[in-house]
């Protein structure tokens, strides 16, 4: 079978599950997952043979795919800040909005006069923000946190894989014993489940049936509660002028605002995703 042949079979079994645009894309993605040959290389080469083994793992992922599973987990693998990162099951797809969280981030690491800087993650997951950070300001003292052992394993795995220092712990955030296992940090940031359970409704299946819950939502009586204990732990565990970072449920801004103030954080600043919505905010500490 030709690659050009194995492509549109590919393309017309996806067209039953996703609209022309994103099928093609995910056809792309597979083809040069599995044999290496990228978009441009398939039209060129497109006599290029796909060997019987080849054909028998995208018949697999075809069969996922059908079913909704997110390309990422099928290739078990995601883009973010350009480092190729393991993800499955265990830990959610990074978004575009978080790699804004993280140049904001290293934006304003950049204007400090100090390299004595040290930051900390709060619910990893993959470990995204923490590499990226790391893998371009080395010099920052990188630690991270998660309750999944499942989802550290991924960020341990993804750290070493990309030469990446960080500290992780396994710790629930939400216990406030534990914090004392932690140390003081420049740099507080996260992006922990801010999802109200009464919006899965409106959620695409792809996400509710694949991504861990864990890690999406939070009760519709106590939608703050990550905000609530990231003011406390910043309280004592957040040095002289240091900064939290977080991102936000789009419908949330301004009652995320109100928690902060109510722990005296200044310099309150609620920032736009490239889509216009309300998606990340900035404190500081006196």
């Amino acid at each position: 079978m030709t690659i050009q042949f194995a492509f549109q079979e590919l393309l017309k079994r996806l067209s039953d599950v996703y609209e022309q645009r994103e099928a093609a894309n995910i056809a792309d993605l597979v083809i040069e997952h599995v044999t290496g040959q990228r978009k441009i290389d398939r039209i060129i080469n497109k006599h290029f043979l796909v060997s019987v083994p080849q054909q028998t793992t995208i018949d697999l992922m075809t069969a996922d795919l059908q079913k909704s599973k997110p390309v990422q987990y099928v290739l078990g693998e995601a883009w973010f800040m350009n480092l190729k990162l393991l993800v499955n099951e265990h830990v959610l797809i990074p978004r575009p909005e978080t790699e804004e969280l993280a140049d904001w981030i290293i934006s304003d690491v950049d204007k400090k006069d100090t390299k004595e800087i040290s930051l900390i993650d709060i619910g990893t997951g993959s470990g995204c923000i923490p590499i990226s950070i790391k893998k371009m300001r080395d010099y920052i003292n990188t630690s991270a946190i998660d309750i999944s052992d499942d989802a550290l394993h991924v960020a341990k795995t993804n750290a070493i894989q990309q030469n990446t220092a960080i500290h992780f712990h396994l710790i629930n955030f939400l216990n406030e014993t534990e914090w004392d296992q932690l140390g003081k940090y420049n740099i507080i940031v996260s992006n922990p489940p801010y999802i109200k359970a009464s919006e899965a409704k409106s959620m695409s299946d792809n996400v509710l049936n694949f991504e861990p819950r864990i890690a999406l939502f939070v009760p519709d009586n106590d939608a703050l509660i990550f905000y609530k204990n990231i003011a406390k732990f910043g309280m004592t565990h957040l040095k002289k002028d240091g900064n939290i970072y977080a991102e936000i449920n789009e419908a949330l801004g301004e009652q995320v605002i109100r928690l902060f103030e109510t722990y005296s954080y200044k310099n309150i600043e609620l920032r736009k995703d490239m889509q216009g919505k309300d998606r990340m905010l900035k404190v500081t500490i006196g």
